[in-house]
């Protein structure tokens, strides 16, 4: 898949930016920070920039000729196996047949009529006939929001909850849903958890619903966790701040969630005389505060 090239005021919200473009989870992409945010005294306070695609699948490993001619002669040697095994790899064949082979074949179907596209397209001709395509079935961020609205639905409903799903548009870009009622703690999960899987299974059902290119991005919230989450952070990032401000010396946060940290982000970039940046690895990627240079 093609890269993606997205901004934002810190690489987490450039990276969950491309993520709602691309509507895969985090571990299903590679990234590429193309330029870190920069502030300082007397320069203004440049945005971040990063590259994403879909982590492109590793091809199936070469098998040896030869060890395909010592299968081949072992099978042989097998007399009547041979034959079901023949019937067994062809697809009109009855075991594989009943074993969904119908599927497989409806999946190459597929790939070679998008080839075909491409092919009448021919050349750069075809790749911007393609783009155009793209920018006209975009999909918006409410039209996301409502297919996340109908996931939650049915997914109280399985759970057994009594709750009530909202949608908004937060601003142009961005949608929020929420869920409210009572008893929501098993959506939520221990800090948070099983609200992130939510979340991710989300984008998943949005890509489904509606395949090509996704603008904006979806918030999604349960009981009012993350907001009460949001505000305590800020709270917290703030206190922060005034400490690095004081003693001068940069400090860490302990690791948390991409969208965690997005809201520390946010909060310092709007306390003067300190910026942040994000270190390490998932799951342990942190937050580090420090004072900007005189």
């Amino acid at each position: 898949m093609e890269w993606v090239e997205t901004t934002g005021e810190t690489v987490e919200e450039a990276k969950e930016k491309a993520l709602d473009h691309l509507g895969v989870d985090e571990s299903l992409a590679e990234f590429e920070v193309v330029e870190e945010p920069k502030s300082g005294f007397l320069r203004r306070r440049t945005e971040a920039r990063v590259r994403a695609r879909v982590r492109p699948e590793r091809p199936r490993p070469k098998v040896d000729r030869r060890d395909r001619r010592r299968k081949r002669s072992g099978s042989t040697s097998g007399g009547g196996r041979r034959r079901n095994d023949s019937n067994a790899a062809t697809p009109s064949g009855g075991r594989n047949a009943r074993s969904g082979g119908k599927s497989s074949v409806r999946e190459r179907s597929d790939t070679k009529g998008r080839r075909g596209d491409r092919g009448r397209g021919g050349g750069d001709g075809g790749r911007a006939e393609d783009t155009r395509r793209d920018d006209e079935d975009a999909v918006g961020p409410e039209k996301q929001a409502e297919a996340v609205a109908d996931f939650l639905e049915g997914l109280v409903h399985m759970f057994g909850v009594e709750a009530t799903v909202e949608r908004e548009m937060v601003d142009e870009d961005t949608a929020e849903v929420k869920v409210h009622g009572d008893d929501l703690g098993l959506l939520i999960g221990p800090k948070g958890a099983t609200l992130q899987a939510v979340q991710d299974l989300s984008r998943t059902v949005v890509q489904r619903r509606y395949q090509g290119r996704h603008d904006g991005r979806v918030r999604l919230d349960i009981g009012d966790y993350r907001q009460r989450r949001r505000e305590a952070l800020a709270r917290f990032a703030e206190a922060t701040a005034e400490d690095v401000l004081e003693k001068g010396k940069s400090r860490a946060l302990e690791p948390m969630g991409a969208s965690d940290r997005k809201v520390v982000h946010d909060t310092i970039n709007e306390v003067d005389g300190v910026h942040t940046i994000s270190e390490g690895e998932e799951p342990r990627r942190r937050v580090v505060i420090i004072p900007d240079e005189d």
